[in-house]
């Protein structure tokens, strides 16, 4: 998977990242050789050796525990990137760039997934590239973007797909090159478990073997995104779910929350687990970042309510908001976005017209739909109860922006904004041109000269009005318009149904053609700009 860190804007707007920063090897030793191979399993002997040389109460200070991992990450270069690649079954390739602040954001998450894979004895190794530096060696790679995570499985690649912390990518790397699932016998394999996974899904089994112990390893092996883990003893299960209350066959949930333990009751079909994990892998509220948006958007949850608020705000907030989350669970997903965070708040907030809110905001999406809900009272506990209960029975209203109503007093090109829409073109008596624009649209300027000529030519015609909407900054649900600039003609009697005129068409023809739409019958024509 690929990041390039450029700003979209639509209806969401979802910022996807990787991370990572490099550490080099001098390239005298020529890297991925196995020169190369036996200095760094020289090192990491060292370490493992100081490690155990360590008084029994020292703790490794941060900056000692990120050197010993990025040791572990083999820096690539133009000389043993291929013989690396080529050589080894699994390689992790991390592509990056020394200037890109999402790639060095990576290094720590990515360093300590790699020194799990290590502990755990995983066959895969974990390298990087700058990829501006060795631009062609990446692009070879298929690297087009900084960062970018790469799997190859004996030389072919396979694009990286799981999240974005250290466990998720240790998660990720440990189904696509080993078992898709840790088997625990005993207390103290659980609770080791339990220190290196706070996400999990735990199967319980008398013997494993049979259709629904199958099922589940297929569950296993489709899943990309949660570690799952099989027992046969009860009290290993008891442990790792306390929550369990059989000790026969038992599939459940753990998650690091509120609603931290959840229990399977469906039928044992693959198909049916992973719903299951689709439905309950999210936190009863999560918090977007930078790195979880596309994960966020994974959700089949469509209809998600947002909560905009400052952090101190949000957790006067985040007890009802739970139980709001329990109360409609599975039809409304609940995210938080801090709202000082302009990079993540903006692009929303911008879709309601309300960027420069620094106030708690509760607003909602249904990406199903594609359509937007605002709630435009306070944000006490009872609003947005009923706030979500109309989303939950589809009784509120979408919403639409619109700029303040301005004062069209002695203008000859009324201005239409989102609130007026009704009230100036579809429930108006007269005949209205509208011009819908954007100031970003590069025909709209010389299209709005055109306007403002008919306008001009038009004075005094009867039952004819001239106006124009920003489109960017105001919506109604009967003005749908995809290109810009676009000129509609509605007519009196037939708002509905409004022509479409094209704007390749000169001054003089749009002259002709709005005469003939709008003349009497048997009148004369004023079509001569």
């Amino acid at each position: 998977m690929s990041i390039n860190p450029k700003p979209q804007s639509s209806l969401l707007t979802f910022i996807l990242l990787l991370l990572l920063t490099s550490a080099a090897y001098s390239s005298s030793n020529h890297p991925g050789s196995d020169e190369e191979s036996d200095d760094l399993e020289q090192l990491l002997a060292v370490d493992e050796q100081l490690q155990q040389d360590l008084p029994p109460h020292h703790h490794q200070s941060e900056a000692e525990t990120v050197s010993r991992a990025q040791r572990i990450v083999l820096e690539l270069s133009g000389d043993n990137a291929r013989r690396v690649v080529g050589g080894n079954e699994f390689v992790m390739v991390l592509g990056y760039a020394p200037w890109c602040a999402r790639s060095a954001d990576l290094m720590p998450k990515f360093s300590e997934a790699a020194t799990a894979l290590k502990e755990i004895g995983s066959p895969v190794v974990m390298a990087k590239i700058d990829g501006d530096r060795y631009g062609k060696v990446a692009s070879e790679m298929e690297i087009k973007g900084f960062p970018t995570l790469l799997l190859f499985v004996n030389g072919t690649s396979k694009a990286y797909t799981g999240g974005f912390s250290a466990e998720e990518i240790v998660i990720w790397v440990q189904k696509k090159t080993g078992a898709p699932i840790v088997t625990v016998n005993t207390v103290d394999e659980a609770e080791r478990f339990l220190k290196k996974y706070h996400t999990f899904v735990v199967g319980l089994f008398n013997k494993f073997e049979g259709s629904e112990y199958n099922e589940f390893v297929k569950a296993a092996k489709s899943d990309d995104e949660i570690q799952f883990v099989e027992t046969s003893d009860s009290e290993v299960a008891k442990l790792l779910f306390p929550e369990i209350k059989t000790s026969d066959v038992f599939i459940g949930m753990v998650k690091t929350e509120a609603e931290r333990y959840t229990s399977y009751a469906g039928s044992y079909k693959m198909e049916n687990i992973l719903e299951f994990l689709s439905k309950n892998k999210f936190p009863l509220i999560t918090k977007l970042s930078e790195s979880n948006t596309a994960w966020v958007y994974s959700s089949p949850v469509k209809l998600q309510v947002m909560i905009f608020a400052k952090a101190d705000d949000f957790q006067n907030m985040a007890q009802p908001l739970e139980d709001f989350a329990r109360k409609f669970k599975s039809k409304l997903m609940f995210i938080y976005i801090d709202i000082t965070n302009e990079n993540l708040a903006m692009p929303f907030l911008t879709l309601f017209g309300i960027e420069h809110a620094n106030k708690t905001v509760v607003a909602a999406f249904d990406n199903k739909l594609n359509s937007k809900y605002l709630l435009e009272s306070d944000p006490s506990r009872g609003n947005i109860e009923d706030f979500c209960s109309g989303l939950a029975d589809g009784t509120i209203q979408q919403y639409y922006r619109s700029e303040p109503v301005p004062d069209n007093e002695n203008a000859s090109i009324v201005t239409v904004v989102g609130k007026t829409f009704d009230e100036l073109v579809l429930n108006s008596q007269e005949n209205v041109l509208l011009e819908v624009h954007t100031p970003w649209c590069v025909n709209c300027e010389a299209m709005s000269k055109q306007v403002v000529k008919l306008a001009k030519h038009f004075k005094g015609f009867e039952n004819l009005v001239f106006a124009r909407i920003d489109a960017s900054t105001n919506e109604h649900a009967k003005l749908q318009v995809n290109d810009y600039p676009t000129i509609f003609l509605y007519k009196s009697g037939e708002k509905e149904k409004p022509l479409k005129i094209s704007t390749k068409l000169s001054a003089k023809d749009m002259a002709v053609f709005i005469n003939e739409e709008l003349k009497p019958r048997g009148g004369s024509a004023k079509d001569e700009l």
